[in-house]
């Protein structure tokens, strides 16, 4: 009779325990990187948080007071910004980015959906053509965007702020879409054409609500650039009653040079939306972002 004698392992244990402390160097990485991260939000929220603060300040004490609190809350700050323009400011801009996320969510997941269902020279040809489109500078095609414009009478229109910002989000909301619909899997929309669903149907029922990440996303990033932007709609509009906030707030600071404290009430107004978009919908946007750049 063989007698064999089991012994431990010697080897040591590669599984981690909670117990386990991180090495000196790694936490003193990680604690300077996340002093550098706090320091860059203090860098960013205390210019927004002196703003806030300084809108329901006087005249006389947002230069006699800059960094204290305000003595007296002056909360008519924001009525007088309010009927003195920024109302009208106000919702130009809301109609004019609620307009350009629309059609460039719907035409963009459109041709999103063709580029990624079907293979072919001219799929392959109005890819490139999309991803071009990516590296178009607007400085560069402002004089021949403003000649088509005066052409075709859409000058000082909110359309000429809408069709611009579309064709001008529609690459980056293409490629991003696209690269989404990339992984739904192909099983999903041979079964709805077994089962007699159209393209439009595999369209609207299958690859939009699977893609609602990266379609939330694609709303963040565009209503960005439309509530923000200012070139177009310094130069395409001329009418006072037609600017959008951006362009607005110039015409707005001129007519109150030395009430400061109704000229940062105006701003504040201008920055809350975006703001809380993108409280809401940060979780969206990041989701959205990690998914649709699985596949190219």
């Amino acid at each position: 009779m063989i007698k064999t004698n089991l012994k431990k392992s010697t080897f040591p244990s590669t599984i981690p325990t909670n117990k386990m402390k991180l090495p000196v160097q790694t936490r003193i990485t990680k604690n300077i990187v996340l002093l550098g991260l706090l320091s860059f939000a203090v860098i960013i929220l205390y210019p927004l948080f002196w703003m806030f603060i300084s809108s329901f300040k006087s005249y006389q004490e947002i230069y006699s007071n800059v960094w204290a609190l305000p003595t007296e809350w002056k909360f008519e700050n924001y009525s007088l910004a309010w009927s003195k323009g920024i109302s009208s400011y106000f919702f130009n801009s809301v109609y004019v980015t609620a307009s350009t996320i629309v059609l460039t969510v719907i035409i963009g997941s459109m041709a999103a959906f063709v580029l990624s269902r079907y293979k072919n020279r001219w799929i392959d040809a109005a890819l490139l053509f999309t991803i071009g489109g990516l590296m178009m500078n607007p400085q560069v095609a402002l004089i021949p965007l403003f000649e088509i414009l005066t052409i075709t009478n859409l000058l000082d229109t909110h359309w000429a702020l809408i069709l611009t910002y579309v064709a001008y989000r529609l690459p980056l909301t293409i490629i991003l879409i696209r690269a989404f619909f990339l992984t739904v899997p192909k099983e999903l929309s041979e079964s709805a054409l077994m089962d007699g669903c159209t393209e439009f149907g595999i369209y609207w029922r299958i690859y939009l609500p699977i893609s609602l990440p990266i379609v939330i996303t694609s709303v963040i990033l565009t209503a960005y650039f439309a509530w923000n932007e200012f070139l177009f709609a310094t130069v395409f509009i001329n009418s006072s009653e037609l600017k959008t906030i951006p362009s607005g707030l110039m015409v707005f600071r001129d007519a109150l040079r030395t009430d400061w404290g109704v000229l940062l009430s105006g701003m504040v107004i201008a920055t809350v939306p975006m703001i809380v978009l993108l409280i809401f919908l940060q979780k969206y946007l990041v989701r959205g972002l990690a998914e649709g750049s699985v596949k190219g």
